[in-house]
């Protein structure tokens, strides 16, 4: 059995499908690509299929990922031509590698973020990232299916920065992987660079700015819009590793026996 992992994001107002959602249309995306993908065993079947750290409902992403069991080889690439093609656009299949070993899951403890901020002023952002970086401890309440849970979101950041502001975005930059705002136009609008570990209980950008909320006072007038920039290992200079990097290195070169996705 071939395996294969995936790179896509999730972007516009499709960052709402929630992941039960995008996992249903991924299914159907396989079947209308024609994709030999492989089920397994039992009274049940059903695809082989496994996620990593599906990013919450209502948050864009460029950085999602899974992995796929095929039952004969195929072209990566164009697997993921045929999937994005099969997919409504805003998900955006972005890039496809055959598996080279290891586990997809254990290659990714860290996920960077984009929080745009509209009609927060950077340096009142500024004043409460600080505030909130400098608390050994920072607790926060989330509502759980055990229930209402009290936890620290401060331990798990790794680095939480304003990284900008600008007024306009109509010109030329602005977009998902700009560091611009994305949605706001002619107002201020702070920017938080942030990065987070992936603990259990899992601290998400929301638990963030309830921290912000908590340590400073800091309430964003309207609702604020996050990104997935990337997921993978952290390093200890606090950058994050593409979980498809080794996959890439130990690729095999393509040739004419491999099969591509919807040939019969």
């Amino acid at each position: 059995m071939q395996r294969i992992r995936i790179r896509y994001a999730k972007r516009g107002p499709l960052r709402f499908t929630s992941h039960r959602d995008f996992a249903r249309a991924f299914e159907r995306a396989l079947r209308r690509g024609g994709v030999p993908v492989a089920f397994s065993q039992g009274f049940t079947p059903h695809p082989k299929i496994s996620y990593a750290s599906a990013a919450p409902t209502g948050v864009a992403s460029e950085a999602e990922y899974l992995e796929i069991g095929l039952q004969r080889q195929v072209d990566p690439d164009r697997l993921r031509v045929a999937l994005d093609a099969a997919l409504s656009p805003g998900l955006d299949v972005l890039e496809a590698v055959e598996a080279t070993g290891g586990s997809l899951a254990d290659r990714i403890d860290a996920s960077r973020w984009r929080i745009e901020l509209p009609e927060v002023d950077p340096e009142s952002a500024g004043r409460a990232v600080a505030t909130f970086a400098a608390a050994e401890e920072v607790l926060v309440e989330r509502l759980t299916k055990q229930g209402r849970r009290t936890f620290d979101a401060r331990a798990a950041v790794v680095r939480i920065v304003v990284a900008g502001q600008v007024d306009n975005t109509d010109g030329p930059g602005a977009g998902p992987g700009s560091g611009l705002p994305s949605e706001v136009s002619s107002v201020p609008c702070a920017i938080l660079d942030l990065v987070v570990r992936q603990v259990t209980p899992s601290v998400r950008p929301d638990d963030v700015l309830s921290g912000l909320r908590v340590m400073a006072d800091l309430e964003p007038p309207v609702p604020p819009r996050v990104t997935r920039l990337a997921q993978g290992t952290l390093t200890a200079q606090g950058e994050i590793v593409d979980p498809l990097e080794a996959d890439r290195a130990g690729q095999p070169s393509v040739n004419a026996s491999r099969v591509p996705a919807g040939a019969q």
